[in-house]
C-alpha cells in the first residue's frame, strides 16, 4: 500500500471562518451544525474578510465567539434593525444576523417584519427550536399546540395562547423579500439542503435581490427533556408537520445561478 500523508487523509476540518473555541451549547443542540454550515458557505464564497455578523440575544448570543470575522451585538430582538444600519453605512459588506425564535419571533417580530418589508439587503439565519432555550425552556411564539414547556406544563393551549407563528410563510408575503425558505437540521439529507439554502441566501444579498431568510428547524434536547437522538426524531415527527420544509419565496434570478 502506498504511503498516505496526513493531508491526504483529512476529510473533515474546521472552516477558516470558525474560531477554535469550545462550545457552550448543550449536547445534541444543532446550533453548532448551523454555525458550521454558515462558516463553510462563507469560506466557499471567499467573503470572510468582507463579513459582518450581528448576534442576537438567546442561546446564540455567543455567535461572535464562534465565527472568526467581524461581529456586533444587538439588544434583544433588534438584530435586523442593527443589521440595517450596518448595511446602509457599509453597503459593500455582507451582513447577516443569527437569531433564535425567542429573539426573532417574539420581541423582535416588529424588526424582522419591517426589515423584510423594506427589502433590506441583509441575510437572516433563523433557528427555530420551539421554545425559549436560554432562559429555561418557556413557551415561545413557535411552541407547538399541546407542547409542554416550563411555562405551559399542561401543553400550549391555543384558546389561551393562540397559535404558533409560521414566520417563513408570513415574511414571504412581503414584497421586499427576495429569498425565504425553511429547512431542517435533523438528518444529513436535510443538512445538505440547508447548506445550499444558506448559500442562496448570501447569493441573494450578493446580487442585491433584497431581504433573505433561512429558517432552520433545530433541536433543544435539554429543554424538551429528550435525548439527542430522540430530539432529532421529534423534529421530524412533530415540528415538520406544523412547519413544513419548503421554498416560500425565491427570486427568479436565483434559479439562473449554477450552485
Amino acid at each position: 500500500m502506498e504511503n498516505v500523508t496526513m493531508e491526504e487523509q483529512l476529510v473533515y476540518d474546521r472552516p477558516e471562518s470558525m474560531a477554535s473555541v469550545q462550545t457552550h451549547y448543550c449536547p445534541g443542540c444543532t446550533h453548532g451544525v448551523a454555525h458550521r454550515l454558515v462558516a463553510e458557505v462563507i469560506d466557499e464564497m471567499g467573503i470572510k474578510d468582507n463579513m459582518i455578523g450581528v448576534a442576537s440575544v438567546g442561546c446564540s448570543v455567543f455567535a461572535y465567539n464562534y465565527f472568526d470575522f467581524d461581529f456586533v451585538q444587538a439588544p434583544h430582538g433588534r438584530a435586523p434593525a442593527m443589521a440595517t444600519g450596518v448595511k446602509r453605512v457599509l453597503p459593500h459588506r455582507f451582513v447577516m444576523t443569527y437569531q433564535g425564535d425567542g429573539d426573532l419571533a417574539s420581541i423582535g417580530m416588529g424588526e424582522i417584519v419591517a426589515a423584510a418589508a423594506r427589502g433590506e439587503n441583509i441575510t437572516v439565519i433563523f433557528l427555530n427550536n420551539a421554545n425559549y432555550g436560554m432562559t429555561g425552556g418557556q413557551m415561545a411564539p413557535t411552541t407547538l399546540p399541546g407542547q409542554k414547556t416550563s411555562s405551559s406544563p399542561s401543553g400550549r393551549d391555543i384558546e389561551v395562547a393562540g397559535f404558533p407563528i409560521r414566520t417563513a410563510e408570513m415574511l414571504a408575503t412581503l414584497d421586499g423579500a427576495g429569498y425565504v425558505v425553511r429547512r431542517s437540521l435533523h438528518d444529513p439529507k436535510n443538512i445538505r439542503m440547508a447548506k445550499k439554502s444558506v448559500r442562496l441566501a448570501f447569493e441573494t444579498q450578493k446580487h442585491g435581490l433584497g431581504f433573505s431568510l433561512v429558517e432552520l428547524l433545530s433541536t433543544c434536547p435539554t429543554n424538551w427533556g429528550l435525548t439527542p437522538i430522540q430530539a432529532l426524531k421529534w423534529v421530524e415527527d412533530a415540528m415538520i408537520p406544523y412547519y413544513p420544509i419548503g421554498d416560500y419565496k425565491v427570486n427568479p434570478a436565483l434559479k439562473e445561478l449554477k450552485i
